[in-house]
């Protein structure tokens, strides 16, 4: 029998499962596209910013020139949004991109990266993509449990993953708990603090994340455009860190990651404060509407600081699966998150009002038929 090609370590990975795109589901289900309404991947219900597209329409004329490897301009940008050198940044493709190549640049086969039980999958995929152990700490509520993940902290650990708020479950750690963990957390250990969901944070929920990379050399602060700015299908990521960390990142970092486009549409977006203010207003008024339907049908939810809500739709570990393709049915896409361990709930992405109208009433027929 010949031997298997590649690592053991790879050959086991699950690859990461994207939310369903609409066209797929108008295929599998005979659906118009048109009536079809996602809320599956957290993505921007108002799209790509006007002022991104008029920064990508002239940066168009270019696209015959490789991309400015170190993104000068988006460099430059960022480094007067963030109070922090331009030199402290990485561009990444997507902040998925920047996960990667911090695991690649901190942690070595074998060494050992701490991260919280529900949460980003991406975790997992980075850990188990470069033959490093995992240490899961067991969720409590839903989210990190800063002082259990502290404790798990052994001597081969060079790495911890923290989302703050929280995917999938949308919770969320106040910054003087975070700060605190900084203080105790070792030296040689880098703390990753993914805030891909900070721009939804309310205002007294706020914290100044780039003040701490000045005190603390082991962190990184991994933001992304995807979100709050609308630039999903642009893959727009960065990082905040000091340099002993970013020389590290851009050594192994592809060149060219960020390209034309992304790059001009991210420094238009970023300045689009009237964009960024329309979508948080469009997401505090989505998730009342959510959870106050929630709450008529007696579920379950967990208070979210992100664009989305985890609702449990039944006790059994098919209940999941089962509303979600009764949902698919109705042309309504939510993410199921079984694969987080969390069978009987669905993280659902908050939309329009009229989208997230839809969602209730499909839900409501979802659960009459169970």
């Amino acid at each position: 029998m010949s031997k298997e090609f590649g690592p053991d370590y790879v050959r086991a990975i699950a690859p990461y499962q994207a939310g369903k795109p609409i066209s797929e589901v108008a295929r599998e289900f005979g659906l118009d596209e048109a009536n079809i309404v996602k809320l599956a991947s957290n993505e921007n219900p108002f799209g790509v910013p006007e002022s991104a597209r008029e920064a990508m329409a002239a940066a168009a004329a270019e696209l015959g020139r490789y991309p400015d490897a170190n993104g000068f301009e988006l460099k430059n940008a960022l480094s007067k949004r963030y109070g922090v050198p331009a030199d402290w940044i990485t561009l990444g493709n997507g902040s998925n991109d920047i996960l990667e190549i911090a695991a690649k640049a901190f942690v070595q086969k074998g060494e050992a990266i701490v991260y919280a039980q529900y949460s980003f999958a991406v975790y997992a995929l980075a850990t188990q993509g470069i033959g490093a152990r995992h240490i899961v700490v067991p969720a409590k509520d839903h989210g990190h449990d800063l002082d259990a993940m502290l404790a798990a902290i052994d001597g081969e650990t060079r790495l911890v993953f923290i989302a703050n708020p929280n995917n999938p479950t949308g919770t969320f750690i106040p910054g003087p708990q975070i700060e605190a963990f900084l203080k105790k957390v070792p030296e040689h250990v880098v703390v990753v603090l993914d805030e891909a969901y900070n721009e939804y944070l309310k205002q007294e929920d706020q914290y100044d994340s780039a003040a701490w990379v000045k005190q603390y050399p082991n962190l990184l602060v991994s933001r992304t455009f995807s979100k709050a700015y609308g630039l999903a299908g642009l893959r727009v990521g960065f990082s905040i860190a000091q340099p002993k960390l970013t020389d590290l990142m851009n050594r192994i970092r592809q060149p060219f990651n960020v390209n034309s486009l992304a790059q001009a549409a991210a420094i238009a977006a970023l300045n689009d404060t009237a964009f960024l203010e329309k979508g948080a207003r469009n997401n505090a008024a989505g998730y009342e509407q959510f959870v106050e339907a929630f709450r008529q049908m007696g579920l379950e939810y967990v208070p979210s600081y992100g664009n989305f809500v985890l609702v449990k739709v039944g006790n059994d570990p098919q209940a999941g699966a089962r509303v979600n393709l009764a949902l698919l049915k109705q042309g309504v896409i939510v993410r199921p998150v079984g694969n987080y361990g969390l069978p009987e709930w669905l993280r659902i992405s908050i939309g329009l009002p009229q989208e997230n109208a839809v969602l209730i009433a499909a839900l409501q027929k979802a659960l009459a038929a169970e």
